[in-house]
């Protein structure tokens, strides 16, 4: 029934308007068989609470912020998808912006006031920003990390376990009987924290192998997109010794490294194999179609808007990191399909 009240569910459940509210709103416990009337009711009715009205009355917006490095980036973009899907969920409304990984941009979103009064809570990827100006930030609005960015405990971080991807991937390609296997995509710079636990799960696999680390299979890019993953993949090609395999550090520069490589004529899988990360939908339509570490992006978003929730209400358990699976989707990247049946 549209526009159905409090008073209509509780007349139809046969309670009191205050068990209905005590239900809808889990503020006092009541018995399952009252709650059981109740949410009954509440479905035979279609009821809908005022969330507007209900987050006024707790002194809330109602709203959470998700601020990424670029939005273009197709990883930042699904994974958008699925926290607007997930806060939807919980009754909030998502807000997105973009830093850049511009450290002004990033202080400017955590370090003023006037910011806690537009959203209840923030979703952040940071990529410039340290742990200690984090700590001294002067905005107090409740906040949850995601990837990107590494902080030791000291605030609540969600994220996948890079190094076991890289190693996953790399030793997919081991499995293959690939030995000289080239990375893409290195940051050795105090904002590649992401990049360096990839690069340390791509050196134990090969270690665990056997093999020596040869760091001139090592090409680092400033940031992860295709145009960089064509431009490593052209000077690992000018090497003396081409690599057999590329772990490339997310699927968008493993697509620009598959560019060049259909450009010089290199048959994939056959003499080059390459793997990414991300999971993007893109990775599925890349010819070939792209093996990749997947993030279960759907988990990823569940576990941040529950936890930044429980920030805000104060239920939170203590500061924590949270790990979200991951998979690795083996595609004709690295294995080349088997021929169609005769008829």
């Amino acid at each position: 029934m549209a526009g159905s009240t409090l008073r209509d569910v509780a007349r139809r459940a046969g309670v009191s308007i205050r068990t209905v509210s005590n239900v809808v709103n889990g503020s006092v416990p009541v018995s399952d068989e009252l709650r059981s009337r109740v949410e009954a009711a509440l479905e035979e009715l279609d009821y809908r609470p005022n969330l507007v009205a209900r987050n006024l009355r707790r002194g809330r917006t109602g709203m959470i912020a998700l601020v990424v490095p670029e939005l273009d980036v197709p990883y930042f973009a699904e994974l958008a998808r699925e926290v607007i899907t997930a806060a939807r969920a919980h009754g909030y409304v998502v807000m997105l912006d973009q830093t850049d990984g511009d450290i002004e941009r990033e202080r400017e979103l955590l370090g003023r006031e006037s910011r806690a009064t537009m959203f209840d809570g923030l979703l952040l990827s940071p990529l410039a920003i340290s742990a200690e100006e984090l700590r001294r930030r002067t905005n107090r609005v409740p906040v949850v990390l995601l990837g990107e960015h590494i902080f030791s405990g000291s605030f609540h971080h969600v994220a996948i376990d890079n190094i076991a991807a890289a190693r996953e991937a790399t030793e997919h390609l081991l499995g293959l009987g690939r030995r000289r296997i080239a990375a893409i995509g290195d940051q050795p710079y105090s904002t590649g924290e992401t990049a360096q636990l990839r690069t340390v799960g791509y050196r134990q696999a090969l270690e665990r192998a056997g093999l020596a680390v040869d760091d001139r299979l090592i090409v680092p890019t400033p940031r992860f997109h295709r145009h960089l993953g064509a431009q490593a993949m052209r000077e690992l090609l000018a090497l003396p010794e081409p690599p057999d395999a590329v772990f490339c550090y997310n699927d968008l520069l493993a697509i620009g490294a598959l560019h060049v490589l259909t450009q010089a004529g290199v048959r994939i899988p056959e003499d080059i194999a390459v793997v990414g990360v991300d999971g993007i939908q893109e990775g599925r339509y890349s010819s070939p179609a792209l093996t990749t570490v997947a993030p279960d992006k759907t988990r990823l978003a569940d576990i941040a808007v529950r936890t930044l929730i429980g920030v805000i209400d104060g239920t939170a358990p203590p500061p924590a990191e949270w790990r979200a699976p991951h998979r690795l989707i083996v595609r004709d990247s690295t294995v080349k399909p088997a021929p169609a049946p005769e008829a």
